[in-house]
């Protein structure tokens, strides 16, 4: 009775079902496999090729020669070479200036993500418009000897802070409060030669006004009045040349010139909202 169920065409069948399914399952695996190797070729063919990736690397790269020339400036400062300190701040501005554009140029976010453009220019920043700049103000004498170190230890930390702070810059792309350029409060002190007592009053208030909500114009990024502030900003930068040149000791028609910009940059934002609300 058993031989009889179990004829050939059963064990067939039998088999057959055993058989379809682990043949399906190998069809499943090989699509699979040939799903992922597909991504993966799609994947190698999206990736920039590694002249592109180093293209992008090497604007970091130029960022980041913000710093070496910021020890440089450094340099001249121990040796109390003023202008040549500014000169090389100068150079360190230029790179802060056209390193963003060539960036965003070469799309560096998107080829190089695992590097933060955006860290890596507050780092320069820092030391460039900040940390010099400090030394330079507590160690040239214009401030009282009193109130020196406790100003450029004000200067260091309040800046930080600013740095830190998402809320630096307004929607318009104006900042809110004293930007912590303090490369350009330094210059202006070298510049004025004022009194002790009265450069260390003026460098109290721009600490204080750090944390003032006042809007300073932006030279670049602000879109309002742009032609007139980069025609502002081109002459400033001839006269701040000459400045260095003459080792500060210049007429007082360029100091008045000087100075009338760096009201406007200052200053311009809360006149104009002023004349509005009264129009």
């Amino acid at each position: 009775m058993l031989r009889g169920k179990f004829k050939p065409g059963y064990i067939s069948l039998i088999l057959w079902r055993i058989v379809r399914p682990r043949a399906a399952m190998a069809d499943v695996q090989t699509g699979l496999i040939l799903i992922a190797e597909a991504m993966d070729t799609q994947e190698d063919s999206l990736k920039p090729r590694p002249a592109i990736r180093a293209a992008a690397f090497s604007v970091h790269i130029f960022t980041a020669f913000g710093a070496a020339i910021a020890l440089l400036a450094m340099l001249e400062a121990v040796r109390e070479h003023w202008a040549a300190m500014f000169q090389w701040l100068g150079v360190a501005l230029i790179i802060d200036a056209i390193d963003g554009p060539i960036a965003r140029r070469l799309k560096v976010k998107d080829v190089q993500p695992n590097w933060s453009g955006d860290v890596l220019d507050l780092v320069v920043d820092f030391v460039t418009y900040v940390f010099v700049p400090a030394y330079a103000i507590v160690a040239s004498g214009l401030l009282l000897p009193v109130a020196a170190p406790l100003l450029g230890i004000a200067i260091i930390v309040t800046s930080a802070l600013y740095f830190a702070d998402l809320r630096m810059k307004a929607d318009d792309n104006h900042f809110r409060g004293f930007p912590a350029l303090w490369n350009a409060a330094a210059f202006y002190l070298f510049l004025l030669h004022w009194p002790p007592l009265w450069s260390t009053l003026l460098v109290a208030a721009l600490v204080v006004l750090t944390f003032v909500p006042f809007h300073v114009l932006h030279p670049v990024r602000v879109v309002r009045l742009r032609w007139l502030t980069m025609s502002l900003i081109a002459i400033w930068a001839v006269l701040g040349l000459y400045v260095l040149e003459m080792d500060f000791r210049v007429g007082t028609g360029v100091t008045i010139v000087l100075c009338a910009i760096a009201l406007w940059i200052s200053f311009s934002d809360a006149l104009i909202r002023l004349a509005r609300s009264f129009a």
